[in-house]
């Protein structure tokens, strides 16, 4: 178990003051059997407006609306939670999924829905074909493809960290032999929906407090994987990048069918590109954890089932900058 303590902020800053159009943020770490989120607080500065609401797919999202122009704009976005993902996770795969190719129960079809269709064109084949050659046979195990898939994915391509915006389709993936976390995610969960497989791409946190692992920068990073369901074991989560299955070092923040429905930040500003001078984005990812009554973490507080129980933290937008 591993209790841990992240700051995500991310700062804009203009050359002139512009008006802010309104910004969704998907920021709050999202509870799972594996994750328990014991604190959360959002603060922006310029003050802000903001609503929460829960989306089709059950994340939280934060509506922030702002009053007047301004010349920066401050989004940090604090967190605890306590992860629980073993390091060597047991799936408890139905008998009926067991074997590729399954079928889906009925209510389980309906309910995947368009996470089971291809969402990018591929006329030719080429990534249908790309897929099949990790079909050793028919049936073969099920667990055993989807690890050769997403095994393939981390040997086949180049990890490259890239700032710009944007996702590469999987056929660039495959031509170009290169790619960033996000890129990795979408081959992959187009890789299982051509396989008939319900996938979904998931953006978080990716832990790495040994500084060892693809897609980090320093002790945290944002990250992008994929969640594949699984009759009887539900959704496993693939991390291609770093060539994992299970959620030991990861923190998911949204899940959705698309990655560009997972952006943590999102809004827009009334002018051109000249206008806005830099962004940046910030995470820390630090173990907050109590280990024989004495206190790791960059704050003292009070210890609880060898976690570090955040206070009551309220809604607070600091001070503008100068």
């Amino acid at each position: 178990m591993a209790c841990l303590d992240i700051v995500h902020t991310t700062t804009y800053r203009y050359r002139n003051k512009v008006p802010l159009g309104p910004h969704r943020l998907m920021l709050r770490p999202r509870e799972t059997r594996e994750l328990r989120l014991l604190a959360h607080t959002l603060s922006i500065s310029p003050m802000a407006t903001v609503t929460w609401s829960h989306d089709v797919a059950g994340n939280s999202v934060a509506t922030a609306v702002f009053d007047g122009p301004t010349d920066h704009l401050v989004i940090e976005s604090r967190a605890t939670v306590e992860l629980t993902a073993p390091d060597w996770p047991v799936f408890a795969i139905a008998a009926s999924a067991a074997q590729y190719p399954f079928v889906y129960a009925a209510d389980e079809w309906m309910d995947l829905g368009a996470l089971t269709v291809p969402q990018y064109s591929d006329p030719d084949g080429r990534l249908a074909r790309w897929v099949e050659g990790f079909v050793m046979a028919r049936p073969t195990d099920t667990l055993t493809l989807l690890k050769d898939v997403s095994n393939g994915v981390f040997t086949q391509i180049s990890y490259q960290s890239r700032d710009t915006e944007g996702t590469q389709s999987p056929i660039e993936t495959l031509d170009r032999r290169w790619g960033s976390c996000r890129d990795f995610a979408v081959l992959l969960a187009e890789a299982a929906r051509t396989l008939g497989l319900g996938s979904r791409i998931v953006s978080g946190y990716l832990s790495d407090p040994e500084e060892s692992l693809l897609g980090s920068a320093g002790s945290g990073s944002t990250h992008a994987w994929v969640e594949i369901f699984v009759p009887g074991a539900g959704w496993i989560a693939f991390d291609p990048t770093n060539r994992s299955v299970g959620s030991r070092n990861l923190i998911p923040l949204a899940v959705a069918r698309n990655i560009a429905q997972v952006t943590p930040v999102a809004g827009t500003f009334l002018g051109t590109n000249v206008d806005l001078l830099s962004m940046e984005v910030l995470v820390r990812v630090e173990s907050a954890s109590v280990q024989d009554g004495s206190l790791a973490g960059p704050q003292k507080r009070r210890g609880h089932r060898a976690c570090l129980m955040a206070p009551n933290w309220e809604w607070i937008a600091p001070p503008e900058l100068n």
